[in-house]
């Protein structure tokens, strides 16, 4: 196995390939990659939603490679603020602000939505990449009954590090501790469990002994 073969083993294992359809609310959870809020913008626009939830703090992680545009503010107003650049009417947006992390992301969102009284069978939930199978798996707790679609800018893996999450291979890092979440997470009740193939491990374990472990939990 290569470092290359590692990264897309565990990047193909993280795409849900979720079918969209129409939903109750679009929600973009908090993270750093302005792409992702302006997909769910555009999810918007293409009319498979009446809501776009803009979620996160994250001022937390401010003192992070990439974070700049975000420091004094928000992930969810910073989102906020890309969606109205992008035509998305104010009175469309809910911004919640609070969440540290993915669980209150759809904790808080939820809250939000059921004080405007929007009912919500199907949600449509916006994140990285390689991030989808932990936003599902996340989603699932929170949300058991509800009809969760994930999905993520239509970004390949080669064109996917940019200037906000290639500092240091940040990105990398990120996708291994995913990886590892998503096998320990279920043991704490913060995930449901799912599958993982032999090889998609083998990878993960790969990348560690190449030093990707900055993102590791202990």
């Amino acid at each position: 196995m290569t470092k290359q073969q590692a990264i897309n083993t565990i990047w193909e294992y993280m795409h849900l390939h979720h079918a969209l359809k129409k939903a109750d609310a679009i929600i973009v959870l908090g993270n750093r990659d302005i792409r992702v809020g302006a997909h769910a913008a555009q999810l918007w626009l293409d009319g498979w939603a009446p809501y776009l939830v803009c979620s996160g703090s994250g001022n937390i992680h401010n003192d992070k490679p990439g974070r700049e545009q975000f420091v004094g503010s928000t992930e969810a107003e910073v989102f906020a603020a890309k969606a109205i650049s992008m035509g998305v009417p104010e009175s469309a947006i809910i911004v919640e602000n609070q969440s540290q992390n993915t669980g209150q992301n759809y904790e808080f969102a939820l809250q939000r939505l059921q004080e405007k009284g929007v009912n919500v069978q199907t949600l449509i939930a916006v994140q990285k990449p390689y991030m989808e199978r932990r936003t599902y798996a996340t989603g699932k707790i929170w949300l058991p009954d509800i009809n969760l679609i994930v999905t993520s800018p239509p970004i390949s893996l080669a064109d996917y590090p940019n200037e906000s999450n290639s500092v240091g291979e940040h990105w990398i890092h990120a996708l291994v501790g995913d990886l590892q979440r998503i096998k320990e997470y279920p043991k704490k009740g913060f995930q449901i469990e799912q599958e993982m193939p032999d090889e998609v491990w083998e990878a993960f374990e790969y990348l560690v002994a190449e030093g990707y472990t900055n993102r590791l939990i202990v």
